[in-house]
């Protein structure tokens, strides 16, 4: 079932509206893993000229989704630590990395670091989800 969750979380991620709306792209996902990129536009700039945090954050939460997800069962957040490290600015193309580092039955810790075109660390978020126990919906059937 591995193969096939990865396979359709790859095809959802594609239509999603808000990743799209971001320009987020997939670049890898495995069991427990997802790399995502952003380019910073403009337009996500806050009043100081620096991407805005949502944005930043935006790009933690669709790496977060992905490997949360990644094993099948449907996940969601329980929480998010995060820590904002170094500004980022238009122009910058982000990475969020997001690694499982533990994993029970109904839960699953995750650590997620972003960085930017030169390997900066622009943020580190620890994140945690709760497995609902159910396969994801488009598995049914």
């Amino acid at each position: 079932m591995e193969e096939k969750a990865l396979e359709v979380l790859k095809e959802q991620f594609e239509k999603e509206p808000y990743a799209r709306k971001f320009g987020i792209r997939l670049i890898d996902i495995k069991d427990g893993y997802a790399l995502v990129e952003m380019e910073v536009t403009s337009e996500m700039n806050n009043i100081f000229g620096m991407a805005h945090g949502g944005a930043v954050f935006s790009l933690i939460d669709a790496a977060f989704e992905l490997a949360g997800n990644s094993g099948g069962i449907v996940s969601v957040a329980l929480s998010m630590n995060l820590a904002y490290t170094y500004p980022a600015k238009a122009g910058d193309v982000l990475r969020a990395e997001a690694r499982e580092t533990n994993s029970t039955r109904k839960t699953g810790l995750y650590d997620i670091k972003v960085t930017n075109q030169d390997g900066r660390m622009v943020a580190s978020c620890q994140a945690l989800v709760y497995r609902k126990g159910q396969p994801l919906p488009w598995l049914e059937g």
